[in-house]
C-alpha cells in the first residue's frame, strides 16, 4: 500500500488557504462570533480548507526554505484579504445593530441596556433583537454559501501574492463605512417616523391642553406605538436585509477586482 506524496509546495498553499478561510470565518457574524468555540473555528477552517484545496489550482514556493520576510509578506497579505472579505458583511450587521441603536432611541428603550456576549459592549436591547434577526435572515437566504463562493472566487482574482493596495480601496472602504448609516436609517426609518410624528403631537397636546402631564403620558405611549411598528415592520426588515445579503456578493467581486 502506497501513501500519496505530500511536497512542500503543496502544504504551503494549504496553509495559505487556510490563512485566508480562518480570518474570513473568524470576522464574518454568526461563525465568528465570541459565543463560538474557538476549537470550533478552527476545527471549521480545516474543513473548509480541506474541501477548496482540490477546487483550486495555486502554484506557491516552497515556504519552508524562504527567508523570514518572504514568509511575513505571504502569510499577512493572506490574512488581509479575509479581513477585507470579512468587513464587507461586518458593515451590514453594523447598520443592523445601529438601526436598533436609533431605533430604541426614540421609542424610549435607549436606558435598557443588555450587555451583549459577542461584541463585550453595552447596547439596548432592540439592537440585539434586530441583530440576531439579521443572523436568521443572513442564515436564510444562504449568506455562508455566499461567503464559500466569494472564497473560491477570491482566488481567481487573487491568487497568492497578488494582493494590490491602491487608492480605490481606501475609497471603497469609505463607501462601506458610510453605507452604514445609510442603510441604519433605511431599517429604522418607520419606527423613526412614527416617533416623530407622536413628539409632534405630544407637543401640540401640551400646548393647547397643559393640564395633561405629557411626559407620564407620552413614555408609555412612545414605548408601546414604537413596539408595535417595530413588529409590524419586521417583513419590511426581513426583504431589505435578505437583499443586502444577496447583494454581498457582488460588492465582494468589486472588491476583488479593486485590490487585484
Amino acid at each position: 500500500m502506497s501513501f500519496p506524496i505530500v511536497t512542500p509546495e503543496q502544504v504551503s498553499a494549504f496553509i495559505l488557504i487556510f490563512l485566508r478561510v480562518t480570518t474570513i470565518l473568524v470576522m464574518i457574524p454568526v461563525f465568528g462570533d465570541r459565543a463560538v468555540p474557538a476549537r470550533v473555528k478552527g476545527g471549521l477552517g480545516i474543513l473548509v480548507t480541506l474541501i477548496l484545496y482540490p477546487l483550486i489550482r495555486i502554484e506557491v514556493p516552497d515556504l519552508f526554505t524562504a527567508d523570514l520576510f518572504f514568509l511575513a509578506t505571504a502569510m499577512s497579505q493572506e490574512v488581509l484579504i479575509g479581513i477585507l472579505i470579512g468587513f464587507a458583511c461586518r458593515c451590514l450587521f453594523m447598520a443592523i445593530q445601529a438601526a436598533g441603536e436609533l431605533t430604541g432611541l426614540q421609542i424610549g428603550l435607549s436606558m435598557a441596556n443588555i450587555f451583549d456576549p459577542l461584541t463585550s459592549v453595552q447596547i439596548t436591547i432592540v439592537s440585539e433583537f434586530l441583530y440576531l434577526m439579521g443572523a436568521l435572515v443572513f442564515l436564510m437566504v444562504d449568506g455562508h454559501h455566499i461567503f464559500l463562493a466569494a472564497l473560491r472566487d477570491s482566488y481567481q482574482y487573487l491568487p497568492p501574492f497578488a494582493l494590490s493596495l491602491k487608492g480605490s480601496l481606501m475609497t471603497m472602504l469609505l463607501r462601506l463605512t458610510a453605507d452604514v448609516f445609510r442603510i441604519a436609517l433605511q431599517l429604522s426609518a418607520p419606527v423613526l417616523a412614527v416617533a416623530v410624528l407622536i413628539n409632534v403631537s405630544l407637543g401640540v397636546i401640551a400646548r393647547t391642553v397643559p393640564q395633561i402631564n405629557v411626559f407620564i403620558v407620552g413614555f408609555p405611549l412612545q414605548i408601546a406605538v414604537g413596539l408595535i411598528f417595530l413588529g409590524l415592520g419586521i417583513p419590511l426588515f426581513v426583504r431589505l436585509t435578505g437583499q443586502l445579503f444577496l447583494g454581498l456578493q457582488k460588492e465582494l467581486r468589486v472588491l476583488f477586482q479593486i485590490v487585484q
